[in-house]
Formats: structure tokens, sequence, C-alpha cells
């Protein structure tokens, strides 16, 4: 399995960012697929995640209300879609998959993880 994450930057307090994760090398319709994100000095936590098959989501609670994450099953690519952004939703951002049933916020429930893009809101 492979995951591609891409669209990270710079971006202004305020604006907005939508970060992709394109999957390969298997099906995935008994995944999920979440983004978690890594601050400097901080550990790697939980963001978003979304069931391949169902479109279920989940959401912490710093990401409810401005992010959203979708996924396109006919580019096997998932997206996390972050409006109204903060200084202190600047970190690394890796998007991973898991087999559905196991917690969603756990990273040790994720096999498999991108190699992460950096995002970077300015005040």
């Amino acid at each position: 399995v492979q995951l591609q994450a891409s669209g990270g930057g710079l971006v202004q307090a305020g604006g907005s960012l939508r970060l992709s994760c394109a999957a390969s090398g298997r099906t995935f319709s008994s995944y999920a697929l979440g983004w978690f994100r890594q601050a400097p000095g901080k550990e790697r936590e939980f963001v978003a995640t979304i069931t391949w098959s169902s479109g279920s989501t989940s959401y912490s609670g710093s990401a409810k209300g401005r992010f959203a994450i979708s996924r396109d099953n006919a580019k096997n690519t998932v997206y996390l879609q972050m409006n109204s952004l903060k200084p202190e939703d600047t970190a690394i951002y890796y998007c991973a998959a898991r087999t559905v049933g196991g917690s969603v916020t756990y990273t040790g429930s994720y096999a498999y993880w991108g190699q992460g893009t950096q995002v970077t809101v300015s005040s």
C-alpha cells in the first residue's frame, strides 16, 4: 500500500487549503483513511477519518466545523478541505490507512502511512 500526501503550503490565518492523499497498491473497500498531524515538539494527533465504502466520517474537536474529509473512489483519493485556518494548525499532515473497526484516533490502528505534507499558517 502506498499513500501519497500533497497540497500543503503556506497560508495566512483565515485561509484555506485542500490536502490530497492518493492511495494505491490494493483495494480499499474494507479500509478507512485518516489524517493526522504533528507539530514540532508535539505528539502526532488525529484530525479526521473516513471509511472508504460508506463514507462515514469522524473529526477531532479542533477540526470539527472547519475541516471536511471526503473521498473520490474513482481516483482512490481522499481529501482534507481545511478552512478558517489558524496558526495552531501549523504541522506536518500525514494520511494513513487502517482496517475498519480499529480505533479511529489511535495511531497504532493505522498500518500504512504516507510521507506527510507541511502546512504552515501565518498570523
